[in-house]
């Protein structure tokens, strides 16, 4: 009984630590599919969303409004990008769809958008993989992701991979 529960209590302190080196090694490994797939890469803040019914009012959209900062692929003048995904809440009707990234206003992101030839409209790479919350560091007061890894490691990354 003793050994088991200090086997459970090793096991409880160090499992977070091997998770965190692998997600930090899957983000890395991801961002060469991701930067190939993406026409735009961007960072920036969620300014706002609005969801709305599509025209045959039988699906609702959201459009997500983001206040560049920096283009890392297919450099724009344009100061803001609009992301639209499936899925939001009109009125008392919601409708939500599994794999598709969530945004909260006022939330820093590393974006990776494709844009839809048809209706010209931007969407998430691979729905929640393509999307990347970013934080500051209380300590250097610099941006990291949510596994730690610093932004400025990953643009330097994404930089490499788009001139490849």
């Amino acid at each position: 009984m003793k050994l088991s529960l200090i086997s459970f209590l090793l096991f409880i302190t160090f499992f977070p630590l091997t998770s965190f080196a692998q997600y930090s090694a899957r983000e890395i490994n991801e961002l060469k599919s991701l930067s190939k797939g993406a026409d735009v890469i961007v960072t920036g803040k969620v300014a706002g969303q609005k969801s709305k019914w599509n025209a045959d009012k039988t699906r609702i959209l959201t459009q997500v409004t983001v206040e560049v900062d920096e283009y890392l692929k297919a450099a724009d003048n344009q100061k803001d990008i609009i992301i639209t995904h499936l899925g939001g809440e009109v009125g008392s009707i919601g409708e939500w769809y599994s794999h598709v990234p969530s945004f909260k206003n006022n939330e820093e992101v590393l974006l990776f958008l494709k844009k839809d030839k048809a209706n010209k409209a931007y969407k998430v790479v691979d729905g929640e993989e393509g999307k990347w919350t970013l934080y500051k560091d209380d300590k250097t007061g610099e941006k990291i992701t949510s596994s730690f890894v610093k932004i400025s490691a990953l643009k330097k990354e994404i930089k490499n991979q788009v001139k490849q």
